[in-house]
């Protein structure tokens, strides 16, 4: 079954996008993942034809094309709260203009309805991203928070995305969220609960990526295989853990690599994640869309990580079905 693997470009946004995408025509990938931030993609160009056409150019100039395109910093921010200086870091100041933040929310959601403008534009019909989440902060039920209260918050996403998704269904674009800690989903159950309260729209589904699965004792496989019709796009991500007894799953505000910290991400290849089981799922479901390398580790040079990772998933994705079952040889009919 052939995937095309991809480069999401999140981070690597501190080089210009014509370096990201010669970097990784040389390393041989099909494609890239391009982040909505940097110098990467502007979503507010849409509608400039000049803009989007320098864009793909420099994709056709390095041999890449693209499947998809990311919007997590922005999706972030739809449904935050609170909204904080830690949005400022991430916001445009397009987005985050006075900070005022049901403002900073109301630019976000136009900020998305712009990425998926910008996808169409683009050829591409996958959108990736956060949602944010009003009830994250709750995550511990401590204080008590009430059934009514974590109900008000998945209704407080639905109304929020929903005129989102409007447009992203007027352009024939999906978006997938991609489950993670901090997002309205963040687990199995709360993925279950998200895609009730969206309504189980067709514009709305699931951006799978098992490293945030490790950390939290969740089996990537069974995901696959159970939320098989809303695997819109995969991240290939990897993490470890190191629970000694002393280390804890929530990271414990340690930055990434600190040896005290319970769990952290490594280049694709070097921890936890059962990727031959997960590449049989993706083939028992049949999934043929992107194998996008999200490259992060703090131990790692990304120069030295992100050509190793592409070999990698180019071994994974070489598991194929045969044609005919192995048995089929010993029949005489």
């Amino acid at each position: 079954m052939s995937r095309p693997v991809t480069l999401f470009t999140g981070q690597w946004a501190d080089l210009p996008f014509e370096e990201v995408a010669r970097l990784a025509g040389e390393w041989g990938y099909d494609g890239l993942e391009i982040a909505c931030w940097g110098d990467h993609l502007d979503v507010s160009r849409w509608d400039d034809e000049e803009y989007v056409q320098s864009r793909l150019g420099i994709l056709e100039r390095n041999g890449l094309r693209v499947w998809a395109i990311s919007n997590h910093l922005t999706g972030q921010a739809v449904c935050d709260d609170p909204i904080d200086q830690r949005h400022r870091d991430i916001l445009s100041d397009r987005v985050w203009g006075d900070g005022d933040p049901e403002g900073v929310r109301q630019r976000a959601a136009e900020d998305m309805k712009d990425t998926a403008r910008m996808a169409a534009r683009l050829g591409v019909s996958q959108v990736n991203g956060f949602t944010g989440s009003s009830i994250w902060k709750a995550v511990a039920m401590f204080p008590p928070a009430s059934d009514e209260w974590i109900a008000a918050g998945y209704r407080d996403f639905a109304d929020r995305w929903h005129p989102i998704l409007d447009v992203f269904e007027e352009v024939g674009v999906r978006f997938g969220l991609e489950v993670h800690p901090s997002e309205i989903a963040y687990d199995y159950w709360t993925a279950k609960a998200t895609l009730e309260a969206i309504g189980h729209r067709e514009s709305f589904g699931l951006n799978f990526d098992p490293s945030h699965f490790m950390w939290q004792q969740l089996d990537p496989v069974a995901f696959v295989l159970d939320f098989a019709d809303h695997i819109f796009h995969v991240h290939v991500k990897e993490s470890v853990t190191n629970l000694d007894g002393r280390n804890g799953v929530l990271g414990s505000h340690l930055p990434w690599a600190n040896p005290r910290r319970g769990w952290t991400f490594v280049s694709t290849g070097h921890g936890q994640v059962p990727w031959e089981p997960l590449f049989r799922a993706l083939n028992a479901i049949g999934y043929t869309g992107p194998t996008s390398v999200e490259w992060e580790d703090a131990g790692m040079d990304r120069l030295t990580g992100a050509p190793e990772a592409l070999a990698f998933v180019r071994k994974l994705n070489a598991i194929t079905p045969p044609d005919a079952a192995f048995d089929a040889a010993f029949s005489t009919k």
